[in-house]
């Protein structure tokens, strides 16, 4: 049944009930029915239901994760200390606890496009900036981890971008921009390459450079010095199901793949 003859038989519905408030009951039955007549085979409505998403989503993890993990959760409650910080892209297909496995209290996570660290700056990144503050100064992480992805939508824009001070957004140019740095040395490295895999080779450059940017957080730079933080780029291959790591210790170490 069409969405199309879905509408129509509600409307007729509906005109019938403001003619006749008698078969108000059986214009209710007749609704169900048509929206039952609506499921797909395997039980499931063709309209997405937001609410029911999220409320069965809540209740899978209450019932699998949060009841089933009391000491976990019991702990959590009493504050949180975690390892790791991670910046991550706000890109839906790559969730950082999901591909590396984190539980609740190991990671502290900031996600944006492009999963960019800007440099200090008081004024225009504070709200970077408080975060890393807070993760390396308050919390105590140990390793601050940049990780960058395949197919991401930020840095296809960074390498697209023509930066002419005619901005077509009101906020992703200026944004990734702070990428500008990545781009200049993957064109004058690449520029021979073809543009898909310009921005591949772009997507760990921006990592590398994100890298650098934490070097000038003052706080960040006494924990490297006093060797009471680390710092790690990381790169998700969703189409290949891969991932790599590697270290900045004043200098790339060698990287590991999975």
């Amino acid at each position: 049944m069409g969405s199309t003859s879905y509408d129509e038989a509600v409307e007729a519905l509906r005109k019938l009930l403001s003619e006749k408030a008698s078969l108000q009951p059986v214009a209710a039955a007749k609704i169900e029915q048509i929206t039952a007549q609506l499921k797909t085979t395997d039980g499931s409505s063709t309209t997405f239901d937001p609410v029911e998403k999220m409320k069965s989503g809540f209740i899978h993890f209450k019932k699998e994760k949060y009841d089933k993990n009391p000491s976990l959760y019991s702990e959590l409650a009493k504050g949180q200390s975690p390892k790791f910080m991670v910046f991550a892209c706000s890109d839906s297909r790559v969730c950082p606890s999901h591909v590396l496995n984190y539980h609740p209290g190991e990671a502290f996570v900031v996600r944006n496009v492009a999963n960019m660290v800007p440099p200090y700056d008081k004024v225009k990144y504070a709200g970077v900036g408080s975060a890393i503050e807070y993760a390396v100064l308050h919390l105590k992480v140990e390793h601050i981890v940049v990780i960058g992805h395949s197919a991401c939508g930020g840095i296809k824009g960074l390498m697209s971008f023509p930066f002419d001070g005619a901005n077509s957004t009101d906020f992703i140019e200026d944004w990734v921009k702070i990428g500008l740095p990545a781009k200049a040395k993957v064109l004058a490295e690449c520029g021979d390459l073809p543009f898909a895999e310009q921005c591949s080779v772009c997507e760990k450059e921006a990592v590398n450079l994100s890298l650098g940017n934490l070097l000038t957080y003052p706080f960040v730079r006494d924990g490297l010095v006093k060797k009471t933080l680390s710092l790690k780029g990381g790169y998700y291959d969703f189409v290949k199901g891969s991932f790599e790591l590697w270290g900045l210790e004043f200098g790339l170490s060698p990287p590991l793949s999975v």
